[in-house]
C-alpha cells in the first residue's frame, strides 16, 4: 500500500513506524480472532470465596504492607460524558421525550447539580448538557452531602486517604484527556489542601494523557486508509487497552485500578473490600517470590511447582514443564481482580481460556471476543468484571517489569465509527484488562455488588449508591 512523504511524516508525528500501520491495515483485513473459551470461572471453579476470618486476616496482611511499600491508585479518567447524557442529547435535538430524559426531569432536585431556577423541561435539560455535557465525568457533581457537593475526582481522593496510603502520603495517577487537563488541575489545587487537612495527610497527584504511539490508523469500509478532507489520514485513540504504556511508567509496589465513575457515598465495603484484595496479592506474591527462590538455589520439586500454578494462580497445564518453564509462569506480573455476581451488566466477565500451547487460564473476557457459536456460554457466566484490579508490577527481585511485553497482540475490537458523514472502521488495541494483560498471572475474588457503582448514564446518579442517606 502506497503512503506518500506526507503521509509518513503524520505516522511519525505519532511516534509510529509504517510497519505499525502495514500490521494495523493488516488486522483490519483480517480481523482478530475469537477467544477459545472453556468454561466461566466460578465460584467453585476459579472465584475465591472469603468469609469474615478470611476477610479480617487479609486486611492485617495488607495495613501491614502498606507501611513499607509505595501504593498508587490509578484511575483511568480520559474522556467526556457525552454517552452519559445520550439521551438528553437526544431530546433536545428532536424535542422527543425518552424514559432517561423523563426520570432526570422528573427527579432533578435529587443530582447533586440542581439548581433550583431551573423548572421548565427544556430548561432542565438545556442547562444540564450547556453546563456538563462536554464535561468528563471525573469533574460532574456525583454526589450532594449535607454541607457539600463533591465529583468523581474528590471521591478518588477520599477513598485514597482511607485505602491507598502508604508513609501518610496518597499517590493518585489520572489518565487524562489534553483538553480536560488544565479543569482537572483548577479542581484538585482547590480542594486539595481541603482533603490534606481533613485526613491528615498528603496528596501526591500525577496524571497522563493516553500516548499518540498508541493510535490506531482509521480505514474506509474496504479497509484502505481513511482519508480527511485535507488529504490526511485519519488516526484515533485506541481504547483503554492503550492505557497499559501509561501504567507502565508507573514505579510502585502496589497499584490500585478503578474506573473514575465507579465511585459511592458509603465508602465501608469499597474500602474494606479493596484492602481484601490487596492482602490476597501481597500473600499469593509472597508465595510467588519464594517459590521462586526455591527454584533458582534448587530446593524445590517439579511437583510442588506444578500444583502451586494450578491451584494458586489458576493455570492449568497441558503435562509437565520444565523448571525454567515454570519459572517463566511465575515471574510475571500478578493481578487479583474483584468480580461481582452477574445481574444483567453488560461487559466482561471471567472465565477460563485455553491458548494455542493448550494452556488453560483465567481471563477477562468481553462478549465481542466470543465466536457466535459460543454466546450461550456467555449465559452461564455466574460472575461480572467490574474493573476492581489490584496489582503487582515488580519481580521477585524488587524489578519493575516491562509490561507490554505481557500483551496479547492478537486480541482488540474493530467497530464502525463515522467522521465527517462518512462510515469508517476504527480499531481498539487489546483492552486494559482482558488483551493487555492476557499474560499476567490472574487471581479472581468475589465482592460484593455493593463495590460496584458506575454511572453509565445520567439516571444512574438516582440510584441508592449515589444518594446520600
Amino acid at each position: 500500500m502506497f503512503f506518500s512523504d506526507k503521509d509518513l511524516q503524520q505516522i511519525k508525528s505519532h511516534d509510529l513506524e509504517i510497519n505499525n500501520i502495514q500490521q494495523q491495515i493488516k488486522n483490519f483485513e483480517q480481523g482478530f480472532p475469537f477467544v477459545d473459551i472453556v468454561k466461566p470461572a466460578t465460584s467453585a471453579d476459579g472465584v475465591i470465596q472469603c468469609d469474615d476470618n478470611d476477610i479480617e486476616k487479609n486486611i492485617k496482611v495488607y495495613d501491614e504492607y502498606a507501611k513499607t511499600h509505595k501504593i498508587v491508585k490509578f484511575v483511568p479518567a480520559s474522556g467526556a460524558a457525552t454517552r452519559m447524557f445520550k439521551d438528553l442529547f437526544d431530546f433536545a435535538a428532536t424535542g422527543n421525550m425518552n424514559a432517561v430524559a423523563e426520570e432526570t426531569i422528573n427527579n432533578f432536585d435529587k443530582f447533586a447539580f440542581y439548581d433550583k431556577t431551573k423548572s421548565d423541561k427544556s430548561d432542565i435539560i438545556n442547562y444540564i448538557l450547556d453546563k456538563y455535557g462536554n464535561m468528563p465525568k471525573g469533574l460532574i457533581p456525583f454526589h450532594k452531602y449535607k454541607n457539600i457537593v463533591k465529583t468523581p475526582v474528590e471521591e478518588h481522593l477520599t477513598e485514597a486517604a482511607k485505602y491507598a496510603t502508604s508513609g501518610n502520603v496518597a499517590h493518585i495517577h489520572f489518565t487524562v484527556s489534553p483538553e480536560h487537563r488544565q479543569n482537572f488541575n483548577e479542581l484538585l489545587n482547590r480542594v486539595i489542601p481541603l482533603y490534606e487537612s481533613e485526613y491528615g495527610i498528603k496528596y501526591d497527584i500525577t496524571m497522563s494523557e493516553q500516548k499518540k504511539s498508541t493510535d490506531t490508523i482509521a480505514v474506509n469500509m474496504d479497509n484502505t486508509p481513511f482519508r480527511n478532507p485535507d488529504d490526511s489520514l485519519l488516526f484515533r485513540p485506541a481504547g483503554h487497552g492503550a492505557l497499559i504504556e501509561n501504567l507502565n511508567d508507573i514505579d510502585a509496589d502496589l497499584i490500585f485500578i478503578k474506573n473514575i465513575d465507579n465511585v459511592s457515598c458509603d465508602y465501608s465495603d469499597t474500602i474494606k473490600y479493596k484492602k481484601l484484595l490487596a492482602g490476597i496479592l501481597v500473600s499469593i506474591q509472597s508465595k510467588i517470590f519464594n517459590l521462586i527462590r526455591k527454584i533458582d538455589s534448587g530446593n524445590t520439586d517439579i511437583e510442588t511447582v506444578h500444583n502451586f500454578i494450578t491451584n494458586e494462580i489458576g493455570i492449568k497445564l497441558n503435562g509437565f514443564l520444565s523448571m525454567a518453564e515454570y519459572k517463566d509462569i511465575l515471574n510475571r506480573p500478578l493481578r487479583v481482580c474483584g468480580v461481582v455476581k452477574n445481574s444483567g451488566e453488560p461487559g466482561g466477565g471471567p472465565f477460563w481460556v485455553r491458548d494455542k500451547s493448550g494452556k488453560i487460564s483465567l481471563q477477562i473476557v468481553e462478549s465481542s471476543q466470543i465466536a457466535p457459536e459460543s454466546k450461550d456460554i456467555m449465559k452461564e457466566a455466574e460472575y461480572f468484571n467490574p474493573v476492581d484490579l489490584v496489582c503487582g508490577t515488580k519481580d521477585y527481585n524488587g524489578n519493575k517489569f516491562d509490561l507490554t511485553k505481557y500483551i496479547d497482540k492478537n486480541t482488540g475490537f474493530i467497530s464502525e465509527k463515522s467522521k465527517n458523514g462518512k462510515p469508517l472502521r476504527a480499531m481498539e488495541r487489546p483492552g486494559l484488562w482482558n488483551g493487555a494483560m492476557a499474560n499476567w498471572n490472574t487471581v479472581f475474588v468475589a465482592v460484593p455488588a455493593s463495590t460496584f457503582s458506575p454511572v453509565k448514564m445520567v439516571t444512574y446518579l438516582l440510584k441508592d449508591a449515589h444518594q446520600v442517606k
